[in-house]
């Protein structure tokens, strides 16, 4: 990236301090202006990852559970009202924070003083609740981090794709085989971003398209065989269609088990989720002020036609007393029905797997920055060593072979990834007591709960908080300005209050969700979800209270970011273009509390 001389001096200044000898300060770049992250790639970013296993399985389970197929429609454009109005609260977050005082802009200014700069930074939603949500000091990062590290992971994802692989390959479903899958697909993702960050990109592109085309693959099949198409089972779209979409059965005899109701919403939920991800690395986005608003508002608008089209697709072949009477999901269901042979379920399954695959690819490269934040707040054993980035091994072998003058090398942050890996074969571990079919709702359960449910809600309120505290303060400033002022919040905050208290209603003995069927009590996933947050709290209560009364010292820590011009350019977006953390412990003042 070009730099004024001024800035070149800072950048000069700052790795001097950091490779001086016995300096404790650790350095972490950000990516070159060459390694930035494009708009097709942050749309792939979105893509990649709502679409997964949710809208193959969640639509059959959805309309078992409602019992019509007018509510399931319904609920699923309730899921994409959620989604866009998730992505907007993000935005006027992720566009606005955090703020810095650029060194040559002047002297330091109070936090919302209109001088303070908003530069984009890695981490998402963990550094809007730090911002909202400061004291007591290190709580929310606790909190949060702790939440964020265990189950910020895509396992149950994993354990899915390993039971379709299976099922594509014709072999019944073995436990250990379809862990053993899921282990590796974890691996396999890691390795990948840790070994080449620019090919994981790349494959996280290539994906989403492919994913995109599949779906689009399935709207058209289906909307064909509602108009008298033979794919190979004769004409079975006229009468589906018949049958589905009569408007005075539509909405007959819905299911009126409101835990069905409370659950459908949070797997139709978990389903869109996924337009956080681009947040997560926001400062390897080039020029995010100019273009990211744009490119994943348009983004969510196509997720959410694929997705109301394709469960109008499903249901204008499938009958609905066809899935109601076996335990498939959905786009099993669908092509079996259409091609009429034992071939095109293994290869839907083929597709899923794939699909899934695609999702752990980019929740590995995000999630892990995120991590990394995390341990550059020094609350974790051994921080420094996990809030690293290091040179590629594919990078460090092109330079040998293909030298280049630059002394900046491709990074990716090789520890975090090994952090996202371990608690994810945790979790695969921890469940392995449970069929993986049940694994995998448990799973998907728990993190929409967590990291879905409890965190949009103190993010969501945390905007409301923002508007009605600060007032002009915070609306003058905003980097972007949601339509509708604060109705985003107010729905995002209203839906995920209901999915945390909702889950809690019991589901009735014929539900899918049942503990009949499932064999999990309908309230342990919220009790573990509710847990995580209290263990985060209990860890902030050691490590910011017990541990410093034990050592008598404060930990210190300092991050200090350089600030530039993009460019080098007078009119070019500020952007964060280095790190320096460093963390000490220091003897505490007598009467202060740490």
């Amino acid at each position: 990236m070009p730099l004024t001389a001024a800035d070149q001096r800072r950048v000069d200044e700052a790795e001097a301090e950091a490779e001086a000898a016995g300096s404790t300060k650790l350095l972490v770049r950000s990516p070159d202006d060459t390694e930035k992250l494009g708009s097709l790639t942050v749309m792939c970013l979105i893509l990649n990852r709502v679409i997964g296993s949710g809208i193959y399985v969640t639509p059959a389970n959805v309309l078992r559970a409602t019992n019509s197929v007018g509510i399931s429609l319904l609920l699923w454009t309730i899921g994409a009202i959620f989604g866009f109005c998730g992505l907007l609260v993000w935005l006027e977050l992720g566009l606005s924070i955090p703020k810095f005082q650029p060194e040559d802009e002047g002297a330091a200014s109070i936090d919302g003083d209109s001088s303070l700069k908003n530069v984009p930074r890695n981490g998402g939603e963990k550094n809007y609740l730090e911002y909202i949500y400061k004291d007591p000091r290190f709580r929310t990062t606790c909190m949060y981090g702790v939440i964020f590290i265990v189950l910020g992971n895509l396992t149950g994802n994993a354990i899915a794709m390993g039971q379709y692989i299976m099922r594509a390959a014709g072999a019944p479903d073995s436990p250990q085989a379809v862990r053993g899958i899921a282990v590796a697909a974890l691996t396999g993702a890691c390795f990948i971003h840790g070994f080449w960050r620019h090919g994981g990109i790349v494959l996280n592109n290539v994906l989403a398209i492919i994913k995109v085309a599949t779906l689009m693959a399935i709207i058209v099949i289906g909307f064909a065989a509602a108009g008298g198409a033979d794919l190979g089972n004769g004409p079975v779209g006229k009468a589906s269609v018949k049958m589905n979409f009569d408007t005075n059965k539509s909405f007959v005899r819905p299911s009126d088990d409101a835990g069905n109701y409370a659950r459908s919403i949070v797997y139709i939920v978990y389903s869109y989720h996924g337009y956080d991800q681009p947040f997560y690395v926001l400062s390897e986005v080039s020029r995010p002020k100019k273009r990211f608003a744009k490119a994943t508002i348009a983004t969510m608008v196509l997720i959410c036609i694929l997705y109301i089209l394709a469960n109008i697709a499903y249901l204008c072949t499938v009958p609905k007393d066809l899935v109601l009477s076996n335990g498939l999901d959905m786009a099993t269901v669908f092509f079996g029905h259409v091609f009429g042979n034992e071939t095109a379920p293994r290869v839907v399954s083929g597709i899923i797997a794939f699909s899934i695959f695609g999702n752990i690819i980019v929740m590995t490269f995000t999630a892990a920055r995120v991590k990394q934040e995390i341990a550059k707040e020094g609350i974790l054993p051994f921080s420094l060593f996990f809030a690293r980035s290091t040179t590629t091994p594919y990078a460090w072998v092109k330079q040998r072979v293909w030298p280049s003058r630059s002394k900046i090398l491709e990074q990716s942050p090789a520890t975090a990834l090994f952090l996202h890996w371990f608690f994810a074969v945790i979790l695969a571990a921890a469940t392995s007591s449970i069929s993986t079919s049940i694994a995998y709702l448990v799973l998907v359960l728990l993190y929409s709960y967590t990291v879905v449910g409890i965190v949009g809600f103190f993010v969501a309120v945390g905007v409301l908080y923002l508007r009605y505290s600060k007032r002009r303060e915070w609306t003058d400033n905003l980097g972007f300005k949601p339509w509708g002022g604060p109705t985003a919040a107010i729905i995002y905050s209203c839906t995920c209050a209901f999915m945390i208290v909702g889950v809690f209603i019991t589901p009735g003995e014929d539900s899918p969700f049942s503990y009949k069927t499932t064999g999990v009590r309908h309230y342990v996933v919220p009790v573990i979800g509710l847990g995580m947050l209290l263990l985060g709290y209990a860890y902030y209560l050691v490590f910011a209270k017990l541990i410093p009364r034990w050592r008598k010292e404060v930990l210190v820590v300092e991050r200090e970011p350089i600030i530039v011009r993009q460019g080098g350019r007078q009119d070019g977006e500020w952007v964060q273009i280095l790190e320096v953390v460093e963390f000490w412990w220091a003897a505490r003042q007598s009467g202060k509390e740490s």
